[in-house]
């Protein structure tokens, strides 16, 4: 009935929307502040408090001991863009519309900023946003996106660039990084600590914390790019994960089974999907990736600071969390998009203030299916602003007040093909079990991660998969008969790039293309292909004529 509801205003005002909303938490005399912090592409495993002993995270770990972690957090759309469309808008991404890695629209019919702007607050955001154009309801923005696609009317929007060409016009803002799908290690930032964009970014922060100094709350959205690649922390935090023993990828047996060909270097192949790389190369890559982690952590620390310096601290709810994880060699998968754990599920950590009066004892580990699309009612009941009727999320205050509350019990996730074509997937988990369905090829894997968190054995057998085939089939049934005819799934033809309820949600097209664009046709190539592509892509020449390759 939400959903119906929610699509069916596809014309109506924001007024409109709000009409009957859900009843949220009471305003205060005073009301909160939202400090919500994020980062791209960090795995949910990789933080301290979440059992990661080799990775230095102390802020965040103060953050899970001070306030609950949750433990079944997902991204049900892990690539960069659509799981922001699901933060945007507090929508599953069939209803958002956006099933790959695409643009956003300028404007959603609903969006979270503008929600809080609209309710009085002051809202800002620091950092990597990736919505074109930059603002989507926020009153301010100071972005790093290091987007070279930078257009004249300015679509495309880099705070950082800009300020890097003015104040450093001597040195390249992306660090002399080729790409930001680059995996490679040994790669540190060749310029001082100072200009990183990492830094750059809190620094951004801390400047609002400091000079802001109105009445109304106020609403920042700290936002980091890394670590997402390039992995290019500080020397210092690059060769002390280096040093370290650190875990190596966990290579199920159906990857050992399918992967085989995938072997390589990452130097021939440093955005590839997939790949088979050397025990020195994997753990260079890892260590970057970690230290990049750890640079994070100690910028999220500095916020925390000045957060408190200001006094802050108990009337400011904190949230972290992530677009989406990084497979990071697991099972020969490498980047995202992919509905396996290292890729799918990510950081979820709320701190309350004591303002919000929130009976829980702190550092909690709650292990409720939440989600990305979670976060918009989350933070509106918090500051006692209204819910829209429509939203497939569900405020996670509900589970601090209660953890017996009635929550969901299922939670989808999908993916349209991006690296190579039998990639498309739907995916189902309830918490023991996850169901992945391949929607070009019919392949089925059943994993239990109860007793097999990092999924490495494929128990599909026919008894098993009938009860999941029947949750998927009445999952996607409503989406007609290219998904469910006669009962029975149907096999994918076609590329999804945008679904249909993509334009019903926003105000007008992304760009000029955007109608067009609608299911293209179907155009990545084949696994068997992609594989071979690996090897023969040439090693990839530094720009710097003394860099060596590691051997």
């Amino acid at each position: 009935m939400k959903r119906r509801y929610f699509l069916q205003t596809s014309g109506a005002a924001s007024a409109t929307l709000l009409a009957g909303c859900k009843t949220s938490t009471p305003a205060n005399e005073k009301k909160i502040n939202i400090l919500f912090i994020m980062d791209d592409q960090h795995r949910g495993d990789c933080i301290g408090a979440a059992g990661a002993d080799w990775l230095d995270t102390p802020n965040l770990d103060r953050l899970a001991n001070e306030g609950a972690m949750f433990t079944r957090s997902y991204s049900s759309m892990p690539s960069c863009l659509p799981a922001r469309a699901g933060i945007l808008t507090g929508l599953r991404p069939w209803n958002h519309g956006l099933l790959s890695f695409l643009t956003i629209p300028n404007k959603y019919r609903v969006e979270m900023p503008q929600l809080f702007t609209d309710g009085g607050y002051r809202t800002h955001v620091a950092g990597k946003n990736h919505f074109y154009g930059a603002k989507h309801g926020y009153q301010t923005c100071e972005v790093e996106e290091i987007d070279k696609r930078l257009r004249p009317d300015g679509l495309y929007r880099d705070d950082y660039m800009r300020w890097m060409q003015l104040n450093h016009p001597d040195k390249h803002p992306k660090g002399g990084a080729p790409s930001f799908t680059d995996h490679r290690g040994n790669r540190p930032w060749p310029y001082e600590e100072a200009i990183h964009p990492t830094t750059w970014t809190a620094e951004r922060a801390k400047a609002f914390l400091r000079e802001y100094d109105g009445d109304a709350p106020w609403f920042l959205k700290f936002s980091c790019h890394r670590p997402h690649p390039p992995f290019d922390a500080p020397k210092r935090l690059m060769n002390y994960y280096k040093a370290k023993e650190l875990p190596q990828p966990v290579v199920g047996d159906w990857a050992k089974e399918q992967f085989s060909d995938a072997t390589g270097s990452i130097y021939n192949s440093p955005s590839s999907g997939l790949g088979h790389y050397s025990v020195t190369e994997t753990h260079d890559s890892r260590a970057a990736y970690y230290a990049s982690i750890t640079h994070v952590d100690e910028k999220i620390g500095e916020v925390l600071q000045v957060l408190e310096e200001r006094g802050e601290l108990e009337n400011t709810l904190i949230l972290f969390t992530a677009d989406h994880g990084d497979m990071m060699g697991d099972h020969h998968h490498w980047r995202k998009v992919y509905a396996y754990e290292p890729s799918a599920h990510i950081p979820m950590i709320i701190r309350w203030p004591s303002a919000l009066h929130i009976p829980m004892e702190r550092g909690q580990k709650l292990d409720h299916l939440v989600e990305l699309r979670d976060i918009m009612p989350t933070f509106l009941d918090a500051a006692g602003l209204p819910i829209p009727n429509g939203l497939d999320g569900e405020s996670m205050i509900n589970i601090l007040r209660n953890p017996d509350c009635t929550w969901r019990e299922v939670l989808d996730l999908e993916h349209s093909s991006q690296y190579f074509s039998e990639q498309a997937y739907v995916a189902l988990t309830d918490k023991q079990y996850k169901y992945i369905r391949f929607m070009q090829t019919g392949k089925e894997q059943l994993f239990d991660l109860m007793n097999d968190p990092m999924e490495t054995k494929n128990i599909s057998d026919p008894k098993r998969l009938t009860a999941w085939r029947k949750r998927m089939i009445a999952f996607l049934e409503e989406r007609g008969e290219e998904w469910v005819k006669d009962g029975e799934l149907v096999l994918q033809t076609r590329r999804m790039r945008y679904g249909p309820n993509f334009a019903k949600q926003m105000i007008k097209p992304a760009d000029p293309e955007c109608e067009v664009r609608f299911n293209p046709p179907y155009d990545p190539v084949p696994l068997a292909e992609y594989l071979k592509r690996l090897k023969k892509v040439e090693p990839y020449v530094s720009a710097d004529p003394n860099a060596q390759r590691p051997a």
